[in-house]
């Protein structure tokens, strides 16, 4: 595998982005978004791409492309309000490239069908949107191919994603050695960054099932107001069965509650909202030996939330008040990203050598060809 190429000066470059099928929620924000903002301030990456990925979306919406559409504005405000910067992250739609739909079938040759059909996040994929039963469309089981042809395409050195996305990042770099070893040299070989604490890994819904999914309404979103948060957090957020009475003894295992206290809350929060304990950890353990009420646990969480929703709901006004920025932002982006990508692709067809146009060499090969055929 090439992780370095010798002949080509590598810069440290991330790519990343979301799906545009709806609005971004605090899974979302804790798995991904926040941490691309540490990343984009950080000043350790020579480049941060953000790829709004309405072809992937399509590949299980195609009956309703208004559904993409008309939320690409949606995870374009999400982004702007949480801290991504345009002038230092470069915002893009995925459609508007097209040298990730050539460099997509190009190489679609190098894999087949039998190691896609072995993607077990494509299997889980599958399950989850029912394709086993429906049929499969072809455009989602390539999805893997789609994925390698971004991340290339931006000669991307590092990639983040969540544990259960590696074995797309493992299908990359299958798909880079594979062009390397025929064509010679020329793909960037990517790597994996893994979120660095369990929090960050996995936010569940507020019902406790293991996602945040629109079609269950366990989600907290951006944008939700504080009536919603609040709502959701002291209607539907699943805490202990068993802990019946205040005084009864309280498990943290499973319990909501304290799995989004361990992601949004500081101790700054405990000395303005909750100063009887210095941290989360003398609150879990007050909550485990028995005196300590959900009421109370869930109105401190309500309070940590809304410190970290607040300025965000506060700059989506902004953004949302001036649309043709963030139209512009995007324009802007997507024509920086076409350069970026349209550069890789010539690389490429140069490697494979079907650049036919680039200059006027291929006749004299056609003229050497005939020559040898009357020999």
């Amino acid at each position: 595998m090439v992780d370095s190429l010798s002949s080509m000066n590598i810069e440290t470059i991330i790519l990343t982005g979301d799906r545009p099928t709806g609005r971004l929620h605090l899974g979302h924000y804790v798995g991904s978004l926040k941490r691309r903002v540490e990343l984009q301030n950080s000043g350790q990456f020579d480049a941060i791409n953000i790829l709004i990925a309405d072809d992937q979306a399509l590949t299980d919406n195609a009956d309703n492309p208004a559904k993409i559409r008309d939320n690409i504005v949606n995870v374009a405000l999400d982004y702007l309000s949480s801290g991504l910067d345009p002038e230092k992250s470069t915002i893009c739609i995925q459609s508007h490239l097209p040298a990730l739909h050539a460099l997509t079938f190009y190489y679609m040759n190098l894999v087949t069908t039998a190691r896609l059909s072995r993607n077990p996040t494509v299997k889980a994929e599958m399950q989850m949107r029912g394709f086993a039963d429906e049929g499969l469309p072809a455009g989602f089981f390539c999805y893997p191919v789609s994925q390698a042809a971004d991340i290339t395409a931006f000669d991307a050195t590092v990639v983040p994603v969540g544990e259960d996305q590696l074995p797309m990042i493992e299908q990359t770099r299958e798909i880079v050695e594979k062009f390397n070893r025929t064509y010679g040299e020329t793909l960037v070989m990517p790597k994996a960054m893994i979120p660095e604490n369990e929090t960050q890994r996995r936010l569940p819904g507020v019902d406790g099932k293991a996602k945040m999914s629109k079609s269950l309404g366990n989600c907290i979103y951006l944008s939700d107001d504080s009536k919603t948060v609040k709502k959701q957090v002291n209607g539907k957020m699943f805490t202990d069965p068993q802990h019946l009475r205040i005084e009864d003894p309280g498990h943290i295992e499973g319990n909501v509650v304290f799995t989004y206290l361990d992601a949004f809350s500081t101790d700054d929060h405990f000395r303005e909202f909750l100063p009887q304990y210095a941290n989360l950890d003398e609150m879990k353990e007050h909550y485990q030996r028995g005196g300590l009420g959900d009421g109370t646990c869930k109105k401190f969480l309500i309070q940590v939330l809304e410190e970290t929703l607040s300025p965000i709901r506060a700059e989506r006004a902004k953004w949302e008040a001036d649309l043709d920025a963030v139209y512009d932002i995007l324009q802007a982006g997507t024509a920086k990203a076409q350069a970026i990508t349209n550069a890789t692709l010539a690389r490429v067809e140069k490697a494979m050598r079907i650049d036919y146009f680039a200059d006027r060499r291929i006749v004299k090969e056609w003229e050497k060809q005939l020559k040898a055929a009357k020999l």
